[in-house]
């Protein structure tokens, strides 16, 4: 039995617009992916990994590390890498601040916003707003991807 794949048309810089909206799947902070975050970044420090260690400075569980909150962001969770198969460059650059703590057992909801275009010759950067909410609906990170693209009638 073989496997066929639907052909998707990507979309080039042209067919976006400002206010596209890319709703990422929400993801509970559990002991595991503190656990994945902790191995893959080699990030040991106490405040990440020891209830006893963070209830003792005022947190109520292990606090997130913020670039595991900033990854929930990534945009391979959605469908924006699908619809820019052919015609995306890379990404570019991403930027960010953790405005409220993220605790184990925390429920994030990020979505991805365009938020501005930016023509050139032959590409151009889309820039997303990047937006997780808690669970509570408290926004506990804002930032953005900038994402090069290719502009139709340049795909040589």
């Amino acid at each position: 039995m073989s496997i066929i794949y639907k052909s998707i048309v990507s979309k080039y810089f042209e067919d976006f617009s400002i206010g596209d909206k890319y709703v990422l799947p929400s993801r509970t902070q559990t002991s595991a992916i503190f656990s994945m975050f902790q191995g893959a970044s080699g990030d040991n420090d106490p405040i990440h990994y020891d209830k006893e260690f963070c209830k003792q400075r005022g947190h109520p569980e292990m606090l997130a590390h913020g670039l595991q909150v900033l990854i929930q962001t990534a945009a391979g969770a959605g469908t924006f890498p699908s619809e820019v198969r052919d015609t995306l460059l890379g990404l570019i650059e991403v930027s960010g601040k953790m405005l409220k703590p993220v605790y184990r057992e925390d429920t994030l909801y990020p979505e991805l916003v365009i938020s501005n275009l930016i023509s050139q010759n032959t590409t151009g950067i889309i820039e997303m707003k990047a937006l997780v909410n808690n669970q509570n609906n408290v926004l506990v990170f804002e930032g953005f991807h900038n994402y090069l693209v290719k502009k139709k009638n340049n795909d040589k």
